[in-house]
């Protein structure tokens, strides 16, 4: 039985003359917290746009619950956090909430109890009639994160989520990530934190465009006889070179 939630075969993405991924092939499971790790640069952003359905391949293809994207209808499955926030900044947290959460298709009384549940979420229920323009920046991650978890997506692509929040706010987002993972969902996260790599499932180390390995935290250690992702990434990554 295939348990893969996401298939990528032979994915690569030009933008002119510059190839920014080379033939990425991956299988990201049910279930599961998959991580992409690796620096600015790498290509972590593009793949997970085109996961998302917002861009093409140049070449290979994208299924997604073993259906071809970019596939429309599959949007109230996949919930999106970009790296740059997609914010309304003259709205207030709730206006924003509802606005997407309508787009979502959620009825009122389900988007009513969805808001105040997401907000609790991410720590910012005495915040909602705040206008998002007054917000700091690690206040507009989290109500990003929030609207991305407003209509309980299956498949939850996170493009650096927890960058500008705070050690200890970062702390109740993960584990928030892996209550949802607890509930069956499937989490994509790019980071370039490697104590949060730690705390994914599986990891997919990319450098300059490329997929130089994948495994378990604790795997990708043994492999190269390292103690921490970092070190693991370096040796991979000069093996890549």
């Amino acid at each position: 039985m295939n348990d893969s939630c996401v298939s990528i075969r032979g994915v690569s993405k030009n933008f002119g003359a510059v190839e920014v991924l080379k033939n990425i092939n991956l299988e990201i499971q049910q279930g599961e917290i998959f991580g992409l790790l690796g620096p600015s640069g790498a290509g972590k952003t593009t793949l997970v746009k085109e996961l998302a359905g917002l861009d093409v391949p140049s070449a290979g293809e994208i299924e997604v619950f073993q259906e071809r994207m970019p596939a429309l209808h599959l949007i109230e499955k996949l919930g999106y956090m970009a790296q740059s926030d997609a914010l309304y900044m003259d709205l207030s947290a709730r206006e924003n909430l509802e606005f997407f959460a309508a787009l979502y298709g959620l009825k009122k009384k389900e988007r009513k109890q969805r808001i105040v549940e997401v907000m609790e979420l991410v720590q910012l229920s005495d915040h909602l009639g705040k206008q998002v323009s007054n917000y700091s920046g690690g206040m507009k991650r989290r109500l990003s994160l929030a609207i991305a978890l407003l209509h309980q997506p299956e498949l939850l692509i996170l493009d650096e989520p927890t960058v500008g929040i705070d050690p200890v706010l970062r702390k109740s987002v993960w584990e928030a990530f892996h209550q949802l993972k607890d509930e069956g969902k499937t989490l994509i996260v790019t980071t370039h934190v490697m104590d949060e790599a730690e705390k994914c499932d599986r990891l997919g180390l990319m450098r300059e465009g490329r997929l130089i390995a994948v495994g378990t935290p604790e795997e990708l250690k043994q492999e190269t006889h390292s103690n921490s992702i970092e070190e693991a990434f370096l040796v991979y990554g000069g093996a890549a070179t």
